[in-house]
Parts: structure tokens; C-alpha cells; sequence
């Protein structure tokens, strides 16, 4: 007989090996030549901002997570209210969302810090050639991929096997889903108060250079690269990896599939195969980093291909080892082609959200044309194109609901979500990879480098803004997927066999989780506004009150740039952060269980078509105003460029806050529910 338990432990040194590659490409990176005192100084302050910034944010993010820990372990772990019906000798979901809550900012300061020193090394390196500056600063995102798998499956196989209880690894998501939140928000609110700033006062005010710098907010929208799109997104996608996971082993262990039930121990195959697949795609990441590279002068579409080259290598080893393994483990065929379906999906989504966003293609090649008439026709074209694109993400995710189900029931819909991530240590690295070379290049403008220099990190910029568009795409794809799974995990925990949306309170918790996403999409956008608001006015007070600024004879206070931003960020991300626990908690206890269930099918519903939407919108502005920087519809400083700066700028807090965060909105949700679930009945 097999011992199942194995595969578990396997998981765990499959964590650990994915961790000691992250280590090997730290050392690699470092090994690299950081530049002469110029390029190092630029590098330093730009550190320097980061590491405050999240030093701060994490401070004030532990007092909530004090506070979350303290009341699961008094209503769910000790169950005072009597609700569950049982009492636990140790607060083990506290304990478990503890740590889930410290993996998840473990993975964003890892990836951070990394990518802080990668930045100034992918400077140096594409002084020598465009491959060498792609591959280190790819290595610094195979960093963030490798810690985020790594620490994602490791945290999980470990409490699983340490609890043996797939509730209470519910905690475990919970915790990295909070912290994902937060620091997606802040990260966000950060990165693009910074941004908007320093664009709309030195490229529209001033017509100076972006990453010019004489401009006071550039060390500070370089900053925002790092602990927005670096550290958030790190955060976000862990919290991505280990929730599809959770669903499927919660799955595996209650639901019955092929007419065949199972129960939470190690003695079913089906309950293993989350890990194993999981397993598979890690060990498939780190070989798939080793194709990735490409050749010099090489065009934007030779790029993509270099990245895509990678992704695909490590998907059809993944295939393979699935293959392999169901065999192995006679289980049925049909839970091979549900994997399949899961990376399928994945990538039809990723390339839709390419051709929506990539200015090789029509669509934004179309908006830029827009931006010839001023900026309100640009903003309207990438809000109409933002929402035509959500067309084909729906039907591949619909279809791709349908047919797992079709193959192995709901537990096929949350194994499906794991196949789309097993290769996340390499999809990662494709992400974050972008703002370590769009550091790169505004290193390389600040330090007055050759010009050529400057094109390559552009190159690989606006590769950058193509990969985190399209996994932004990907994200949200999975998290539709990874939600479902959660809220039927949450269904079964609360009793639930269907939802009637006759019954009035079933149809009102519908309408509130539909208008959820708005809200905080809203409160989001709004809060960006402001910390940019309070940016562009130190900005025009330094070129005002400075003498020799814009001459270049006197240094700009970036210092108290990157304070207002962190000040800002800091401010605003509670609001948004509590809505995702206080909403869902409120209405279960309020309403009940059904309400609750409305709620998160609403949040589903509006949540994903909204996130795409902010997402491919945003994109095809800011890779638009790429384009015409190039050299199209007049190039940089004419009017279209101007109008294009406006659009990017409106489309900031769309793709790199607002929309970024709704996935984690969802999910959170909905391991919200799963864990208080009990107390709702």
C-alpha cells in the first residue's frame, strides 16, 4: 500500500530545494558589477527609500495582524461562543495564520531587497549588452519567484503535516492573504502617488525627461517600483499560490469525486496530488529559467519570446510529471486534463491580456492614435478598450469552470487553479523582472550614461509592461478559480447545498458583494489622488523655492518626496484593508450563512470583470505613451505625447493599485468566510 504521507514530505524538500536556487541566483546577482559611485549612490537612495518605506508599512501591519490572531483564537480555536462545537488545547489556526501572515512579508522583503541591488547590476550589465541586462535582472525576479513557491508549498505541507487538519491551514491563507492586501494597497498607493507626480509636473509641467534627475520625485517613483510591483506583488502572489492550494486539499479531503468520497488523511491519492503537481512545477521553474534568454538588438517580439520560451519549457514538464504521477498513482486520466485545462486557461488569458496591452499589436497601436486629438479621447479609448477586453478572460475562464467540472466535479475546478500556478516560480520571475529594468533605466538617465544604454533598459521596460499586464491577467484568472473552490469549501463547512437567489437575503448579500469591488476600487483610486495631490505640490515647491534645480546646479530633496509618499501610502491602505475582513464577517453574522454565500458570488462576479477591465486599461495607456515615445504620432514632447502622459498617469492607479488588488479582495473574502464560517450557522 502506498504511504501517502510521503509525498508530503516530499513537498517539503522540494520547498527547500526551491529556496536554496533562490539563494544561488542571490549570490549570482551580487557577484555582478554594481557600478561606478555614481550609479551606486543612485542605488543606495533608492534602498535606502525601500527599506523605510516597508519597515514602517510592516509595523503598522502587525498591529492588525495581532489583532486577527487574538480574535481567532478566542471565536474559532477556543470557541467561546460555543458555535463549533469543539474547543482546541492550542490556538492552532491563530498559529497557523501567524505564520502564513509572516511568509507572506517574509516573501515581499526577500523580493524587495533583492530587486533594490539587482537594479544598479542590470544598469551596469546592459552597458555591456541587451542579454546580460535581461538575465540579471531576471534572475533578481526568479529571486521573488523561487522564495514565493518555496515558502508557499513549505508553509503549508508543513502545518498540514504538523495539524492534519485542512481547516486550519485555512488559517494560513488567511494570514498571507491579509498581509498581500495590505501591502498591494500600500505598495500601490506609494508607487503611483510617486508616479503621477513626477510625471505630470516634470514631463507635462516642466517637459523634462522622465527619471530626470532634477526632478524631486524621481528617487521616489523609483522607490514605488520596488515596493509596489516588487514587494506587493510578491505578497500578492503568495498569497495566489498557497490559497489554490488550500482549496484543492480542502476539496480533495471532503468532496466526492467519480462517485468516490474521501476523507482528510493521507490516504487518498487525490489528496496528495495538489502537492505533487505543486512539487512538479517547481522543480519545472527552476530548469524553465535556464532557456530564458536572447540575442542583441533583438526586437520587442524576439524578447517576448525569450520569456515565453521559459514558460513553456516549464508547462510541458509539468505536463509530463502530472502525466507521470496519475499514472503512477492509478488515479483517473481525467484528472491529467484538468491540470491541462488549468495551464491552458492560464495562458490564453496571459496572451489576451498581451494583444490588449503589447503596442505590437492593434489594439494599442489604435489608442495611441487617439492621444492625436488631446487627452480625453485617449482616456475614453483605454477605459472602452479596458472593458472589451474582458470578453475573452470570461469565456476561457467559463469554459474552463465548465470542463473541470465536466471531468472531476468541483475538486476539479480547484485543481485546475493549481495547474495554472505550478509554474508561478517562472511566470513570477517574468513579473518581476519589469521594475528592477525600469529602475535600470532611471538609473542610467540619472547617472547620464550613453544613450544606448538608456534604449536597452527601455526595451526591457516596455517588455516589463507587457509580462506584468499579463500577469496581473493571470492572477486574477487564478483567483476567479481559487475563490470558486473556497467559497464551495466554505459551502460544505457551513451546510450549504445550494443557494436560492429567490430568498431575499441571498439576493441582498448579491448585491453587496457586487458593489464591494466598486468601493474599493473606489476608496483606492481616491486615495492615490490624494498622496499624488500632496506629491505634485512638494514638487512645484522645490522647482519654485530651489534655485538651480532646473539648471542642474542644485540637488532636489528627494528625501521629503519619498516621506509624503510613504506618509500617504501608510494613511490610506487601512480603509481599504478592513473592508475585506469587516464586510464579510458582517453580513454572515447579520444575515446568515446564504447572505454570506451571495456576497462572495457577487465579489466574483464584479470583482474579476472589473480587475481586468483596470488592468489591460491601464497597460494600454502606459505602453501607448511607450509607443509614441518611439518616435510615432511625433514622438516625445509633442502634443500627443502630452495627451498620452495624461492617459498613462489616469491609467497608474489602475493597473498598479486599484485593479491589482481586487484579486486579493476576492480571495481574502472568501478564506474569510471559510475560516469563520462555523459561527455564521
Amino acid at each position: 500500500m502506498t504511504n501517502y504521507s510521503e509525498f508530503i514530505l516530499g513537498s517539503v524538500l522540494v520547498g527547500l530545494i526551491a529556496l536554496l536556487f533562490a539563494a544561488y541566483l542571490i549570490t549570482k546577482i551580487m557577484r555582478q558589477n554594481a557600478g561606478d559611485e555614481v550609479v551606486a549612490s543612485i542605488g543606495l537612495a533608492i534602498q535606502e527609500g525601500a527599506t523605510a518605506f516597508l519597515k514602517r508599512e510592516y509595523r503598522v501591519i502587525t498591529i492588525f495582524v495581532v489583532i486577527i490572531s487574538l480574535i481567532i483564537t478566542v471565536f474559532i480555536d477556543y470557541d467561546i461562543l460555543g458555535k463549533i462545537g469543539s474547543s482546541r488545547s492550542v490556538p492552532s489556526t491563530a498559529i497557523s495564520y501567524l505564520i502564513g501572515a509572516f511568509g507572506s512579508g517574509l516573501c515581499g522583503f526577500i523580493g524587495m531587497n533583492i530587486a533594490v541591488r539587482a537594479n544598479t547590476r542590470t544598469t551596469v550589465a546592459a552597458a555591456e549588452g541587451l542579454n546580460q541586462g535581461l538575465r540579471v535582472a531576471f534572475n533578481s525576479g526568479a529571486v521573488m519567484g523561487m522564495t514565493v513557491v518555496g515558502m508557499g508549498i513549505l508553509g503549508v505541507a508543513v502545518l498540514y503535516w504538523v495539524f492534519r487538519d485542512a481547516s486550519i491551514i485555512a488559517g494560513f491563507g488567511f494570514g498571507a492573504s491579509s498581509i498581500a492586501l495590505f501591502a498591494r494597497v500600500g505598495g500601490g498607493i506609494f508607487t503611483k502617488a510617486a508616479d503621477v507626480g513626477a510625471d505630470l509636473v516634470g514631463k507635462v509641467e516642466q517637459n523634462i525627461p522622465e527619471d530626470d534627475p532634477r526632478n524631486p520625485a524621481t528617487i521616489a517613483d523609483n522607490v514605488g517600483d520596488n515596493v509596489g510591483d516588487v514587494a506587493g506583488m510578491g505578497a500578492d502572489l503568495f498569497e495566489s499560490y498557497v490559497g489554490s492550494i488550500i482549496a484543492a486539499i480542502a476539496l480533495g479531503a471532503t468532496a466526492t469525486v467519480f462517485g468516490v468520497s474521501s476523507d482528510a488523511s493521507f490516504d487518498s491519492a487525490r489528496f496528495v496530488l495538489p502537492f505533487i503537481v505543486a512539487s512538479i512545477g517547481i522543480i519545472a521553474a527552476i530548469l524553465g529559467t535556464f532557456v530564458v534568454r536572447t540575442s542583441e538588438n533583438a526586437s520587442m517580439g524576439r524578447l517576448l519570446w525569450a520569456l515565453r520560451t521559459g514558460v513553456y519549457f516549464a508547462g510541458a514538464l509539468v505536463l509530463i510529471g502530472t502525466l507521470v504521477t496519475v499514472i503512477l498513482l492509478d488515479l483517473d486520466i481525467r484528472l491529467f486534463w484538468v491540470v491541462l485545462v488549468g495551464l491552458v486557461v492560464g495562458q490564453v488569458i496571459g496572451s489576451a491580456t498581451e494583444y490588449y496591452t503589447a503596442y505590437e499589436y492593434g489594439p494599442t497601436k489604435k489608442l495611441s492614435e487617439q492621444a492625436l486629438t488631446g487627452p480625453a479621447t485617449i482616456i475614453m479609448g483605454g477605459i472602452g478598450l479596458g472593458m472589451f477586453s474582458t470578453l475573452i478572460p470570461l469565456i476561457a475562464v467559463i469554459v474552463g469552470i465548465w470542463i473541470a467540472d465536466s471531468l472531476a466535479g468541483i475538486y476539479g475546478i480547484s485543481l485546475a487553479a493549481v495547474g495554472m500556478l505550478s509554474t508561478l516560480g517562472i511566470t513570477l520571475a517574468t513579473d518581476a523582472y519589469g521594475p528592477v529594468a525600469d529602475n535600470a533605466g532611471g538609473i542610467a538617465e540619472q547617472a547620464g550614461l550613453p544613450s544606448e544604454v538608456r534604449e536597452r533598459t527601455d526595451a526591457l521596460d516596455a517588455l516589463g509592461n507587457t509580462t506584468a499586464a499579463t500577469g496581473k491577467g493571470f492572477a486574477i484568472g487564478s483567483a476567479v478559480l481559487t475563490a470558486l473552490a473556497l467559497m464551495v469549501a466554505y459551502s460544505q463547512i457551513t451546510n450549504i447545498s445550494a443557494l436560492d437567489l429567490i430568498q431575499p437575503k441571498v439576493l441582498i448579500g448579491l448585491l453587496i458583494g457586487s458593489l464591494l469591488p466598486f468601493i474599493f476600487s473606489s476608496l483606492t483610486m481616491q486615495a492615490v489622488g490624494r498622496a499624488a495631490n500632496e506629491m505634485i505640490e512638494e514638487v512645484r515647491r522645490q522647482f519654485r523655492e530651489i534655485p538651480g534645480i532646473l539648471e542642474g546646479t542644485a540637488r532636489p530633496d528627494y528625501a521629503k518626496a519619498v516621506d509624503i509618499s510613504t506618509q500617504g501610502a501608510i494613511r490610506e491602505m487601512i480603509a481599504p484593508g478592513l473592508i475585506a475582513i469587516i464586510a464579510p464577517v458582517a453580513v454572515g453574522s447579520i444575515m446568515g450563512a446564504e447572505a454570506l454565500g451571495g456576497l462572495l458570488i457577487g465579489s466574483i462576479a464584479t470583482g474579476f470583470l472589473l480587475a481586468v477591465t483596470m488592468a489591460n486599461a491601464g497597460g494600454a495607456w502606459d505602453n501607448a505613451k511607450k509607443y509614441i515615445e518611439l518616435g510615432n504620432h511625433g514622438g516625445k514632447g509633442s502634443d500627443a505625447h502630452h495627451a498620452a502622459v495624461v492617459g498613462d498617469t489616469v491609467g497608474d492607479p489602475f493597473k498598479d493599485t486599484s485593479g491589482p488588488a481586487l484579486n486579493i479582495l476576492i480571495k481574502l473574502m472568501a478564506i474569510v468566510s471559510l475560516v469563520f464560517g462555523p459561527l455564521f450557522i
